[in-house]
């Protein structure tokens, strides 16, 4: 018993990317039960529900992949030591220990949530100290997609102070949402997306050196016009977005339908990006026009679409060839990248539901347990490897 645990310890905190990506897959079914129960009213929350699900989406689930991803590969991308294992595995049990806190403390006490957002915004803060001193002393010629990576990652700490103030100040709520949706979650995927789906897919395409730091603008006017609720301007650089995202991934010749599954994944994913922006677009115009709410469409849309199916892409990618096999997509894990994007549509009907009164609403049931099960699935495949490197 001594030795299977010693082995678990001891593999388990090896690489960087283990432990957060575990911690994020139990984040991911834990605080999405506790919102489909919140949204049921079976039980009350101790802070706002919308808080809780946005905060905990972010800073329990994307935050935890984004670094283990990022604490195993921007050394790579910077040519720069490896990070040393005492700075992430306390890292990681300042995460774990903030994460139990927000969980626990949203059913018994506020106060225990305010505290243990302060101590993931503190672990996050050296978090982002960690990736400029590797950006800073990193030989790399070319720091371009690192300086965005960088970017993106300062506005989630940003974004993760407003949060903690919002708790008090409810009025700074929506602003706290959209810094840390777009100009966080949503760029630093794109970052990182942009520059190794068109690596693995082996694409020719000379790459423009004024499409991120274009997008980077766009989403920057998108999140102020959000926060200003500029429904017209919102509508065109919705639109902008979209098309601009869809000129230049097709300049690319991703070859999607000839590529297999770990691969189309990640291909899937990207589509999504310009896809949502135009729905959006959409959703907008019907919202303007038919004085309705689509409900959170186009941030599901990118959530669910583009940045959960990233996730499950990259993250099974890294899980595979991180423990000596080749990153593949077997039968088992293919449903699984099938399997997000029907929470898509399952999510992107429930939007249409409340905007035109289906009288659907188990939709959300349907699509909240199927996340769930989607996490658990996903963790039951890997979490052996993860743990202690077992061949799939």
């Amino acid at each position: 018993m001594n030795t299977t645990h010693n082995t678990i310890k001891n593999y388990f905190l090896s690489q960087p990317h283990q432990p957060f990506f575990l911690l994020a897959i139990a984040n991911a079914i834990i605080v999405m039960l506790l919102f489909l129960l919140s949204y049921k009213g079976i039980i009350t929350l101790t802070i706002d529900t919308l808080t809780f699900h946005s905060y905990t989406i972010i800073f329990l689930l994307f935050l935890n992949g984004f670094t283990g991803f990022l604490f195993t590969t921007f050394p790579r991308f910077n040519q720069s030591q490896v990070i040393e294992k005492d700075f992430y595995t306390t890292i990681f049990y300042s995460n774990l220990i903030g994460s139990i806190g927000v969980i626990v403390g949203a059913i018994v006490s506020p106060y225990m949530v305010y505290l243990s957002i302060v101590t993931l915004f503190v672990s996050h803060g050296f978090n982002v100290y960690k990736l400029y001193e590797i950006y800073k002393q990193g030989y790399a010629h070319d720091k371009s997609d690192s300086y965005w990576i960088l970017i993106a990652s300062a506005f989630g700490l940003v974004g993760h102070a407003l949060f903690f103030i919002s708790l008090f100040l409810p009025d700074i709520q929506n602003s706290a949402i959209i810094l840390s949706f777009y100009m966080y979650t949503i760029f630093l995927a794109f970052s990182v997306g942009q520059r190794m789906i068109p690596f693995f897919s082996h694409s020719f395409a000379q790459k423009n050196p004024k499409f991120v730091p274009l997008v980077f603008d766009l989403f920057l006017l998108l999140s102020f016009s959000l926060i200003l609720e500029l429904q017209p301007l919102t509508l065109i650089i919705n639109l902008l977005l979209g098309g601009y995202m869809a000129y230049e991934i097709k300049r690319w010749e991703l070859h999607p339908l000839q590529s297999p599954p770990i691969l189309w994944v990640l291909h899937v994913a990207l589509f999504w990006l310009p896809l949502s922006f135009i729905l959006g677009a959409l959703s907008v115009t019907a919202e303007m026009f038919l004085e309705t709410s689509f409900y959170f469409l186009t941030i599901h849309l990118l959530a669910l679409g583009f940045l959960t199916t990233v996730l499950i892409g990259f993250g099974t990618r890294v899980i595979l060839g991180h423990s000596n096999q080749a990153p593949h997509g077997d039968t088992f894990a293919t449903k699984i990248f099938l399997g997000v994007q029907l929470i898509v549509l399952l999510r992107a009907l429930y939007s249409f539901n409340i905007a035109f009164g289906w009288g659907t609403d188990f939709l959300f049931d349907i699509t909240a347990t199927a996340w769930i099960l989607l996490f658990v699935l996903w963790g039951g495949r890997y979490s052996a490897t993860l743990l202690y490197g077992k061949k799939l």
